[in-house]
């Protein structure tokens, strides 16, 4: 994919999580940030999946991978990015 196509499936990934985990940033909010502002938000176990599921079939849809190569890069994703795990409620 072409640098600015990688970038507006970046933006739709990220966007997505702060959609799914409650949150109301965007990816503008955070893109160049280089500390560790994904370790300030949290999102649910359950959330987590969701987004993970829903990053899969946008990967796949997006770049024409296979199933398993789709969860390998939101699974990268998810450790480089995703926001902290927490099941309390605290979170949104």
């Amino acid at each position: 994919m072409r640098p600015d196509r990688e970038k507006q499936l970046l933006k739709e990934l990220i966007d997505k999580m702060f959609e799914i985990s409650g949150h109301s940033l965007r990816f503008e909010d955070v893109e160049g940030r280089t500390d560790n502002w994904f370790q300030e938000y949290t999102m649910t176990e359950e959330q987590n999946k969701e987004w993970r599921e829903w990053g899969t079939n946008l990967i796949n849809k997006k770049r024409r991978y296979g199933k398993k190569a789709a969860e390998n890069e939101m699974a990268w994703l998810d450790l480089y990015c995703g926001l902290k795990i927490s099941d309390y409620e605290e979170n949104k």
